[in-house]
């Protein structure tokens, strides 16, 4: 009995590792619906304003050719009970910037969110600088928050008479938390006509994976229906009336779907960028390439006449042309999937320049199944 026992155990090892290769592989994590859609009519609300930067180290705006930051600040000077237009002002410490903030939705007053600063006129740097109070309005010229701070620059610029280090972009900053809400954008959650989500890549397959998420999860959980999708776009949304709006789009957004991407290949010429998506295939084609270089050189001589001779002195032209054509390879590009496609192109061995260029090609030929993008 021992010995069974003792055998017993001593095989434990071997039979949970062949149940654990026995078991199915995981499946892939999908990604939640509220990462890949958004609400209609739940956004954020652009808003800009103008305003004056003091306590630079003499890397603010010339007064002489920014005009408007001389008027800016006589007129600010002139609220506060000082008349400076009759004098001249020399100061280098002020700048014109503009202020640039995102309002999110459904901001009570009080709330404070984060401004962007940026120079409007010839400042050098705005580093050590503090925005005066700055009203910032939206779209429809109303004001809706006022900003004001002290500056957080990143860049710096430092130079001489002969040379100049700059580093970063030292005439923008940001000032965290730096405008207060002084005005709600009118509508609630609440007033919200009806749900709606908007898919961020437009797709009639994930639309309808999403509206089949939601409803098999709603039948689950009140059992019923309530998504359909419209078009590509867009998936309405049924709210049950036995469940808060907010806590019904929260668990909603919570789901997982696994999301279709379309067949596309997005090249960038600047850069080089090839970005070839997951679902692209070509049809096996014969591709060959080679580079042709051409070097046209100019390399003139001066001919001098015979000594004591009424010749003149003349410019020979001479050009040298040097032609050279590396020799290229034929390689077969074919594949079904992603990685058979990225093989099959380091195979032929070229740089990005050259795989542009053959995509571009094998497009034209009518191979690649995809979209070409050309950045």
């Amino acid at each position: 009995m021992h010995r069974l026992l003792a055998r017993i155990l001593a095989k434990l090892p071997a039979l949970a590792a062949a149940l654990l290769l026995a078991l199915p592989a995981p499946a892939l994590a999908g990604t939640r619906i509220k990462d890949i859609a958004t609400l209609k009519g739940v956004r954020d609300n652009q808003l800009v304003g103008y305003g004056l930067v003091t306590g630079l180290q003499g890397t603010g705006d010339t007064l002489r050719n920014a005009q408007f930051t001389e008027q800016s600040l006589q007129s600010m000077l002139d609220r506060m009970g000082i008349n400076v237009r009759d004098a001249r002002l020399r100061t280098r410490n002020v700048a014109a910037v503009m202020v640039t903030a995102d309002l999110p939705p459904y901001t009570g007053t009080g709330s404070r969110i984060d401004v962007t600063v940026t120079s409007l006129g010839d400042a050098t740097s705005l580093k050590g600088g503090t925005l005066l109070m700055t009203p910032l309005m939206g779209g429809d010229s109303l004001t809706y928050a006022a900003a004001q701070g002290p500056l957080a620059v990143s860049g710096f610029s430092v130079g001489g008479q002969a040379e100049t280090v700059t580093q970063g972009v030292p005439t923008a900053g940001r000032i965290p938390n730096g405008a207060l809400i002084e005005r709600e954008v009118p509508g609630t959650f609440r007033d919200l006509p009806e749900l709606v989500f908007e898919l961020k890549n437009p797709d009639f397959k994930t639309a309808t994976m999403v509206a089949d998420a939601i409803n098999a999860y709603a039948l689950a959980r009140f059992n019923r229906r309530v998504a359909a999708p419209r078009d590509q776009r867009a998936i309405a949304l049924m709210r049950p009336s036995n469940i808060a709006q907010t806590r019904f789009v929260a668990e909603i957004g919570d789901l997982t779907v696994n999301p279709d991407t379309p067949a596309r290949v997005v090249v960038d010429q600047r850069t080089g960028t090839v970005v070839i998506g997951r679902n692209v295939q070509i049809s096996t084609v014969a591709v060959t390439h080679g580079n042709l270089t051409v070097r046209v050189t100019e390399a003139p001589e001066v001919s001098q006449p015979a000594p004591f001779s009424n010749g003149q002195t003349a410019v020979v032209p001479r050009t040298e042309v040097a032609v050279n054509e590396q020799s290229g390879r034929m390689a077969i590009i074919g594949g079904s999937d992603l990685q058979t496609l990225v093989r099959g192109l380091n195979n032929v061995g070229l740089k990005p320049s050259d795989i542009i260029s053959i995509l571009q090609a094998v497009k034209t030929s009518g191979a690649l199944q995809a979209e070409l993008v050309v950045q």
